[in-house]
C-alpha cells in the first residue's frame, strides 16, 4: 500500500582530483559503515562518473538526514580537504524542508520541493 512520501534525499556531488580517487573511494566505504546502522536511512551508496563522486542517500525524514550530518561530519571534514563539493540537492516536502534549511547552510544546497502529491511504498 503506498503512503504519502515523507522521505528526504540528499545528494552531494564532489569533485575529486587526479590521483586522489583510490583514497577517496576508500572514504566513501567509512561514510557507508557510519550510516549503515541508523535507523532512519533508507538507502545509501556512492556513484562515480570520471572525476566525480556522488552519494545518493535518502531517509524516512528531515531528523534522519540531521542525525546522519551530526554522524558524519568528521567524515565530511575529511572529504572536503580531499575533494571539492560542487553540488548539494535536498529534495522532500516542504514541511521537512523547512527543518533543513538552517542546519545544513554550510552545504549552499539547493533545496528541491516534491509536489504532485508523490507517494512511497
Amino acid at each position: 500500500m503506498a503512503t504519502k512520501d515523507r522521505c528526504v534525499s540528499i545528494v552531494p556531488y564532489f569533485k575529486v582530483p587526479a590521483g586522489k580517487m583510490d583514497a577517496f573511494k576508500e572514504l566513501c566505504a567509512q561514510f557507508v559503515k557510519k550510516s549503515e546502522p541508523e535507523p532512519k536511512c533508507l538507502y545509501y551508496g556512492w556513484s562515480f562518473c570520471g572525476d566525480l563522486a556522488s552519494c545518493r542517500e535518502g531517509y524516512a525524514d528531515a531528523q534522519g538526514l540531521l542525525v546522519h550530518l551530526e554522524s558524519v561530519g568528521g567524515l565530511l571534514d575529511q572529504a572536503g580537504k580531499m575533494a571539492e563539493l560542487v553540488r548539494v540537492e535536498i529534495h522532500g516536502l516542504e514541511e521537512e524542508l523547512a527543518q533543513l534549511r538552517e542546519p545544513p547552510a554550510g552545504l549552499n544546497a539547493q533545496f528541491f520541493t516534491l509536489e504532485a502529491n508523490g507517494f512511497r511504498r
